[in-house]
């Protein structure tokens, strides 16, 4: 049975899991292999299937009644799915394109989901060497070094600097994007892969994170965690805090992530195409 009382275990727990599929990605990482493409042209690597293989495997171990959702796993039917009040959401491998690339930019992502609420979250980025974790109401930390280092606290930056710092995507820029930025005046961007974009914000490295594109639950889920739990905030176009598995598919809203929530990021957005709800 999972005890969140005292979440320290939990997460030393899961940080563990995602050393283990992240060093089983680095073995397929430092060799050849094979890349195939999903239905919706998606690369797929062994690296994806033997992480999903890792994780699940040591998720049932930790409580085999908690269901577990994840990118490389067919979905149960909507309303199973909202029937379930606690379950984990992961993306064993998100920054597959980085991947490729061998940029070093992608991650192992495990996420625990209450009523909606991402509210305890790992992200290793294993060729890195970095390993970010956080609970809410807990707090949130950074480690290097494989484990070797001792974690460090981290909190989002207060105030915003001045130009703000940007991440951006690497892979996925937008039109929509292009328009935001230049309504936010002067800024300082940075391109970056995966859920980093959302811990560099956690981690006071950056300011804002705007995505007006499509992504899906587990790419965000367990990074908002730890941004949440290190003093910021996501929300949609329309201010509205980021949920899960509230609604019949498994897309996400246009979104922002940020550190400093005493500024109105979504100005710029009202003012180049008015809020919308969805992307």
């Amino acid at each position: 049975m999972l005890d969140l009382r005292n979440p320290q275990p939990l997460l030393t727990q899961l940080c563990t899991i995602a050393a283990a599929a992240g060093t089983a990605i680095l073995e397929v990482y430092g060799r050849d292999f094979e890349v195939q493409y999903k239905d919706d042209r998606s690369p797929l690597t062994e690296a994806d299937e033997v992480s999903e293989r890792i994780i699940a495997e040591r998720l049932r171990s930790l409580d085999e009644s908690v269901p577990i959702l994840s990118e490389e796993s067919a979905p149960p039917d909507p309303a199973t799915r909202r029937s379930w009040a606690r379950y984990w959401l992961v993306d064993p491998l998100d920054g597959t394109k980085e991947f490729l690339k061998r940029n070093g930019e992608f991650t192992v992502n495990i996420a625990l989901v209450e009523s909606g609420r991402a509210v305890l979250g790992v992200v290793l980025a294993p060729a890195l060497g970095r390993i970010y974790y956080g609970a809410l109401h807990a707090g949130a930390w950074r480690r290097d070094d494989g484990g070797l280092a001792i974690a460090k606290p981290i909190y989002v930056a207060l105030p915003a600097a001045e130009p703000p710092r940007v991440v951006g995507s690497r892979s996925h820029a937008t039109g929509e994007l292009a328009d935001y930025l230049a309504a936010l005046g002067p800024h300082v961007i940075t391109p970056m892969g995966s859920s980093l974009k959302i811990c560099l914000v956690a981690e006071g490295m950056a300011d804002l994170y705007p995505r007006l594109g499509p992504t899906s639950e587990w790419d965000t889920a367990a990074a908002q965690a730890i941004l949440e739990s290190a003093g910021g905030r996501m929300m949609d176009l329309v201010g509205r805090p980021l949920r899960y598995n509230t609604k019949d598919d498994l897309l996400n809203p246009h979104f922002l992530a940020f550190g400093d929530t005493r500024r109105d990021w979504l100005v710029p957005f009202r003012q180049t195409r008015g809020p919308e709800n969805r992307n």
